[in-house]
């Protein structure tokens, strides 16, 4: 009796461990791949080292792009944060979404034009978010960090589909405020620290199940500011030709890159990397130089700074044009790194054109969803662009930028190698074989008319399809105070929520 006892233990113990082998088996084969979005803040094609900068440094950047692909004219879709975040959130341009500068904006009421204003200030409410679409589709969704699209709890990521969430609310970087409220155990602890572990934290919480994670930093956005002894470091650090080499930054740079790489050690240590796809991506171009001049640090790390440049001078975007602010190539090109093992080709570098109103059809390929049905998508699915088997040569993309920043109001189109600026100003157009001429140097609109007739019609075609908001005369223009900036009029209400309108409010039809 014991015997049988025995051998009834071993064989439903056996039965038992071959069906969770089974069950183990059948999740990999059904699972769907976990998506890690990195989205850095300002930071420029030309910022690192795999996009041939010789003083940052970024190692773990540099193996992602060894254990995948790196791609070379993947763009944001506005040259600030809020429209480009908007457009990831969304899967339209700013110029459709509403948002066309950052929120709540620049106001320069002397200027020669009156310029457009965001819609809404905030993430529009009828439109289906990443997050939601995500969450929708059987994922456990995460958004940690910069957020930028509202700041009312009503328009918090947690309400737009991420079931964890927390967002930079300010404070620095050292000293960091988060909604909900996060207690960090270091006061001293840099904000990128404090969003990685928050990102851990959730992959470890979601190992089992399938996950969306969005890691949103804040660096390397000015105020400048680091870690001490990485600001050391590169004080220390010898210089070289042709850029600024501004020790804080570069320590922003760095941070970054560490972030990066603690989030894919965790992905090895549970071991998830194979079955999840990590993206890296900056929100705009780099900053040469603040708009306004305003100092970037407090007078309490003034010895950090031995001369004017650490103050003023953030970066280079060389051989790129301009930069933050501007629809030239420095505004608008973006680091982009792609790593899937064994589904992305390692090693490779990519020219397909990329912009981030794809992420979001990309993403809904990726989880095996529908798109929402009654939502107008911009974007296109890149998976066979990222998978290396497939690129569009002609493939047009749009940028609207009708706001005064570090240049005039523009919209533009770029068409295969071919790029048309209109300066929404004055009328005039510039256009560019960036293939010939990637720094923007060789203004061609008026030796190929024809090229810029094209363009011309189709740019305008889409303005219209978009509902692109234009600027229009200012009967106000004062010459002598056109550069003076003023506090956005929708400042004063961007932070109290309106009261609800009564009976009496209501106007009759």
């Amino acid at each position: 009796m014991k015997k049988q006892v025995c051998w009834i233990l071993i064989f439903g113990v056996a039965g038992l461990l071959f069906s969770c082998s089974l069950q183990k088996t059948e999740k990999q084969k059904t699972n769907k791949p976990n998506i890690v979005f990195i989205l850095a803040d300002d930071m420029g094609w030309a910022d690192l080292p795999v996009y041939g900068n010789r003083f940052n440094e970024a190692p773990r950047l540099a193996k992602l792009a060894e254990e995948g692909t790196r791609f070379t004219n993947a763009y944001a879709a506005c040259p600030v944060c809020s429209p480009t975040r908007a457009s990831i959130q969304s899967g339209q341009y700013p110029a459709r979404v509403g948002v066309i500068d950052f929120i709540p904006g620049h106001w320069r009421p002397f200027e020669e034009v009156v310029v457009p204003k965001n819609r809404t200030q905030h993430l529009p409410t009828d439109i289906t978010s990443l997050g939601e679409a995500m969450k929708t589709a059987g994922y456990k969704t995460g958004y940690f960090g910069k957020w930028h699209l509202g700041f009312w709890d009503e328009h918090h990521p947690s309400k737009r589909g991420y079931d964890s969430a927390y967002e930079y609310k300010g404070g620095g970087f050292f000293n960091s405020r988060f909604s909900p409220h996060y207690e960090v155990n270091n006061p001293k602890q840099p904000l990128s620290d404090v969003l990685t572990d928050m990102s851990v934290n959730f992959l470890e919480e979601n190992k089992d199940t399938s996950f969306f994670l969005f890691l949103s930093h804040y660096d390397v956005h000015v105020q400048l500011d680091a870690d001490s002894a990485l600001i050391d470091k590169y004080l220390k650090k010898e210089k070289v030709d042709n850029y600024p080499c501004n020790a804080i930054y570069a320590a922003m740079v760095e941070s970054v890159d560490k972030s990066v790489g603690r989030v894919l050690d965790k992905l090895d240590e549970l071991g998830l990397a194979e079955n999840t796809i990590v993206l890296f991506f900056s929100d705009n171009g780099g900053l040469k130089s603040r708009f306004d001049e305003i100092p970037l640090i407090d007078d309490s790390k003034q010895h950090i700074y031995e001369n004017d440049s650490l103050l003023y001078i953030a970066s280079s975007n060389t051989p790129l044009r301009a930069e933050k602010g501007t629809v030239y190539e420095g505004g608008i090109r973006e680091p982009f790194i792609v790593r899937w093992p064994g589904k992305i080709e390692s090693g490779l570098v990519s020219d397909a054109l990329i912009s981030s109103v794809d992420f979001y059809p990309t993403f809904m390929a990726l989880a095996g969803a529908n798109m929402p049905e009654t939502q107008v998508f911009d974007g296109k699915n890149i998976l066979p662009e990222l998978m290396g088997n497939n690129r569009e040569p002609e493939r047009a993309l749009f940028w609207h930028y009708p706001v005064y920043h570090h240049d005039v109001p523009k919209s533009v189109i770029r068409k295969g190698d071919w790029k048309l600026i209109e300066n929404l100003v004055d009328g005039s157009f510039e256009l560019y074989n960036l293939k010939e001429d990637i720094s923007e140097t060789n203004n061609l609109a008026e030796v190929n008319i024809v090229r810029l007739m094209e363009l011309k019609t189709e740019l305008k075609a889409w303005q219209k399809d978009t509902g692109a908001a234009l600027p229009v005369k200012n009967h106000d223009f004062d010459e002598t105070k056109r550069k003076l900036w003023k506090q956005h009029p929708d400042t004063k209400t961007l932070f109290k929520k309106p009261e609800p309108k009564t009976a009496n409010d209501i106007i009759p039809q």
